[in-house]
């Protein structure tokens, strides 16, 4: 049977996992529409990459 030699300090516990936190993801503002999406995707709102029209999207009107 194995048996814990020391407990963890709730201190050292925290500082172990300092690094574990998430972090907020990066967007960008979209060339054509000025929407925030995601670096180097296609823009779900108008549909541009890069100045050029990749697919079309439906309105929601």
């Amino acid at each position: 049977m194995i048996v814990q030699q020391r407990r963890v300090s709730k201190s050292r516990k925290g500082m172990r996992r300092s690094h574990h936190a998430l972090e907020a993801g990066i967007t960008v503002a979209c060339s054509k529409c000025g929407q925030q999406i995601k670096p180097h995707t296609v823009c779900s709102h108008c549909g541009y990459y890069k100045n050029k029209k990749i697919m079309n999207v439906k309105s929601k009107s």
